[in-house]
């Protein structure tokens, strides 16, 4: 009997036919991929065996029985449990109160909290549940996510772009756990754009293109070329980077401290490093190590830098605005889309105006027909799949709207760039794209400082390595001279400093402070 079995399933919006006549098969114990490039139909589908959207026609069994999801709640009481790629948690709840929300609470919260840490620990995942989640990173969030999806003791567990924020030791952890549940009968339909994730652990793949199933392979069985030809229907456009020219200095930190401004934050210890026109610095590190504190200070989010610590092109911008740092050429891609990159309810054009000048206003007045006219050539020219300039930003899939949002950045031919998790969620071929085009602005003489827990990522598009842990910046290394090893030691903060020693005394991991109990 099979786990789960769709038939003939299809969705239409407004605009677009997002899931066309789709089946598919789920055994027991199968963990089974459903690969597609952004826009395919793979989330559609996901919320409709969840219950979050309801599908226009055709057939869903589970467990051998007919079955219409009306809801999610009605899908955990059947025992399917997701986690989506755009998270669904409150703000200003600690990661606890969000994961008891989720459940059915028949327990205390303490009870809770004591469960939480336990299966946190088993599967490899660092968690304090007593952290609320406006403090957390996006892998920090994401966590909260799949801690409390595993919680409920899943029979179908949807993971929607689990490991896109995860290191590589933890996206290891992840596959023992995944590969464990599946030996214990719970099945698993895995949303990923990573080829070689879904080749080492699923046992089936579904291939899905413009709504409509291309194939149903055994992926251990096919090479990533293969998988990206069923994908989007030729092979993976190709990415030659050329050896970077360095220029004058554009960014420099000297001495960058900061306390945390939030008591579950990370203090910014003595953070100095320089960046010149036209190389990309990559910043590797585990989520939650400064990555947010540090990206605050140079986009100008936080101004309480001490004066000189931070110059872009000789200029002290430490206690400059981020409009300020704009119009010095500084622009910056958050690694939140929705909220922070982009705001949900408002168009594509309307968007354009959150960081474009020459869109937003002449004279005091706002210009229409200008920002119209920019989303329009960035939605061309990113080949962004939306319904024109006036579609909302919400109804993007998140690969289109990523393509957007660092478009929009590289479009502003910015002197600095700043991007945290450049391909976050995107597919193989809009990976290559994004990548190629961040190339291309280094090539043209931009300086580009790339956050990203994608350690593949950022061995292709640095020229030379930074490790961020506990606050502090490893000595930069030559991409060249950064194995693998090298890089994930250096991650645990035990890179050599100037005496030899290693810089930090404990390995860095996302830490339990103090006042956290308060909140038990």
């Amino acid at each position: 009997m099979l786990r789960l079995e769709l038939t003939g399933i299809t969705k239409q919006y407004p605009a677009v036919r997002a899931v066309d006549g789709v089946t598919l098969q789920v055994a027991p114990g199968e963990i089974h991929a459903v690969l597609g490039e952004n826009g395919a139909g793979k989330s559609s589908l996901m919320k409709v065996i969840y219950g979050a959207v309801q599908a226009d026609a055709g057939e869903m069994r589970f467990n051998g029985q007919p079955v219409r999801v009306a809801s999610p709640a009605q899908a955990r009481a059947l025992g399917i449990s997701m986690v989506y790629q755009h998270f669904s948690l409150f703000d200003t709840l600690t990661a606890a109160e969000n994961i008891w929300l989720g459940l059915d609470r028949s327990g205390t919260l303490q009870q809770l909290t004591s469960r939480i840490v336990d299966v946190a620990a088993s599967y490899g995942l660092d968690l304090d549940p007593a952290r609320p989640v406006h403090t957390l990173s996006v892998g920090e969030k994401q966590r909260v996510e799949i801690v409390r999806a595993l919680l409920t003791q899943p029979q179908l567990l949807i993971l929607d772009e689990p490991t896109s924020v995860l290191t590589p030791q933890a996206v290891e952890k992840l596959f023992v756990t995944l590969r464990r549940l599946a030996e214990g009968g719970c099945s698993i339909l895995y949303i990923s754009h990573k080829l070689d994730e879904i080749r080492a652990l699923c046992h089936r793949c579904t291939v899905l293109r413009s709504g409509r199933v291309t194939g149903v392979v055994n992926p251990s069985e096919e090479s990533n070329a293969s998988l990206s030809r069923l994908m989007i229907g030729a092979d993976p456009p190709a990415l030659r980077p050329r050896a970077a020219t360095r220029g004058a200095p554009v960014l420099s930190v000297r001495q960058l401290s900061l306390p945390r401004q939030d008591p579950f934050g990370t203090d910014l210890q003595g953070i100095s490093f320089e960046l010149c026109a036209g190389e990309v610095l990559g910043v590797a590190g585990v989520s939650g190590n400064g990555q947010q504190e540090l990206l605050a200070a140079l986009s100008g989010e936080d101004p309480r830098a001490a004066p000189g610590s931070i110059q872009l092109l000789g200029q002290d911008i430490a206690r400059a605005g981020p409009r300020q740092r704009r119009a010095l050429g500084l622009h910056f891609v958050p690694e939140e889309r929705l909220g922070r990159g982009a705001v949900p309810t408002l168009s594509l054009a309307q968007n354009t105006l959150l960081t474009r000048a020459d869109a937003a206003a002449a004279h005091g007045w706002l210009q229409p027909a200008r920002a119209q006219a920019l989303a329009a050539r960035l939605i061309e020219r990113f080949r962004v799949k939306a319904g024109g300039p006036g579609a909302l930003a919400r109804s993007l899939s998140g690969g289109n709207l990523q393509k957007f949002i660092v478009g929009r950045e590289i479009d502003a031919q910015p002197k600095l760039l700043i991007v945290a998790q450049p391909t976050w969620g995107v597919d193989v071929g809009a990976a290559t794209q994004i990548r190629g085009e961040l190339l291309a602005l280094r090539d043209a003489g931009c300086a580009l400082l790339v956050v990203s827990e994608e350690l593949d990522e950022l061995f292709q598009l640095s020229d030379r390595l930074v490790v961020i842990a506990q606050g502090r910046l490893s000595p930069a290394l030559p991409v060249a001279q950064a194995g693998i090893e090298t890089i994930g030691q250096w991650m645990s903060g035990l890179w050599p400093a100037a005496d030899g020693q290693p810089a930090l005394s404990e390995p860095a991991a996302p830490k339990v402070h103090p006042a956290s109990h308060e909140h038990r």
